[in-house]
């Protein structure tokens, strides 16, 4: 199925439905006196996360979410059904926004989760509620407010500890795929992966870690060049970063610290928060050179960049040093503690009824 990470829709809550105006009519009881019931509340439309799906794709075909109005109220004092609330799924990890003020709604981080996203609107009043000792025929009542009516955008962003940047070609989809069970498409030419890949890694029995993999940057992603800058966002969530160089480019006048640097400026560009997150530097291709020269190029790269953090040197279509790197970053994880929840990620919680806003009530006080 082919990735879809962002997509529009438009959710419209249900109106309340309106009060009634009735007079009770029976033989021998002149005067009965009001009998008009309340109408019904409208259904709200919330979002919720389904850790089943894996792309908004669903979105591109059916973009309008609807969900029913309240039913009037009727004589005899009774009130109208009240509509149920319309829950539309999506993927763990979206991050839900308003179209039109670019406002941040929420983010959907746990399966389970909801987003109230639009509120149904608040039920009319009947006349039976305005009788009073100077008003014992009222003919007033309220009318069922108006439902939400809002355009959402929705951004799918992948929920995983550690993400993999670097270059075209770099070798990250071959890294995936010797480390999880993740089938990303590998070869020989720059830009194979079109599509974010997410991968599991298991380190024995009971101990595990989520990868990502995302499209390769180039010079000018964080301004919209290459593929990359679609996919950036999908690295904000992850806790560590690996990024992959390759160290025995088959075109001698490549500078692995060049290609290095140049990726630095980018998540600089995008998010300089990004670019200060954990990051280790993992060679690729070593299986390309031997012991004297990987040893070489790599002080060499290193000096270079004056870099400092963790350095692996790893093949991925050998195997070489892949064991080693998956048990540090199996370590590093579980000293960092567990994944922060929504709510300490800072998720907005669902919104709550301004009074100011909130339908007039005349029984209210």
């Amino acid at each position: 199925m082919k990735f879809v990470d962002e997509a529009t829709i438009r959710v419209e809550a249900g109106r309340g439905g309106n009060g009634a105006v009735s007079f009770r009519r029976e033989k021998y009881i002149p005067r009965g006196g009001p009998d008009g019931g309340d109408g019904g509340d409208g259904g709200s439309v919330y979002l919720v996360a389904d850790s089943g799906l894996n792309t908004l794709v669903d979105f591109r075909h059916r973009r309008r979410h609807r969900a029913d109005s309240g039913q009037p109220g009727a004589g005899r004092n009774r009130t109208g059904r009240s509509a149920g609330d319309l829950h539309v799924p999506v993927p763990v990890g979206t991050r839900v926004s308003d179209l039109e003020t670019g406002e941040l709604i929420g983010e959907l981080l746990s399966h389970g989760q909801t987003l109230l996203v639009a509120q149904g609107g608040f039920h009319g009043i009947g006349n039976a509620r305005f009788k009073s000792s100077t008003n014992r025929t009222p003919r007033q009542f309220t009318p069922g407010s108006e439902g939400e009516k809002r355009d959402l955008k929705l951004e799918l962003i992948l929920l995983a500890d550690v993400g993999l940047l670097g270059m075209p070609n770099a070798g990250k989809s071959s890294l995936i795929r010797r480390i999880s069970s993740a089938r990303p498409k590998v070869a020989d030419y720059p830009f194979t992966t079109l599509y974010p890949n997410l991968g599991v890694v298991r380190v024995g029995s009971e101990r595990s870690f989520v990868v990502a993999d995302v499209p390769g940057l180039i010079e000018g992603a964080a301004e919209g060049a290459g593929l990359g800058i679609r996919f950036l966002k999908h690295l904000e969530r992850t806790r560590l970063l690996l990024h992959l160089v390759d160290i025995a480019p088959a075109d001698e006048s490549v500078d692995p610290a060049d290609e290095v640097r140049r990726i630095d400026r980018e998540l600089e560009r995008y998010s300089p928060e990004l670019a200060a997150r954990e990051r280790w530097l993992v060679l690729n291709k070593i299986d390309l050179l031997s012991p004297q020269e990987l040893q070489r190029r790599r002080e060499q790269l290193l000096r270079a960049l004056d870099w400092e953090g963790e350095v692996f040197a790893v093949s991925a279509l050998s195997g070489a040093g892949i064991e080693a790197l998956v048990e540090a970053l199996m370590q590093r994880l579980e000293a960092m503690g567990p994944a922060l929840r929504p709510s300490e990620e800072g998720a907005a919680p669902e919104p709550a009824a301004d009074a100011a806003d909130a339908p007039w009530d005349p029984l209210a006080g």
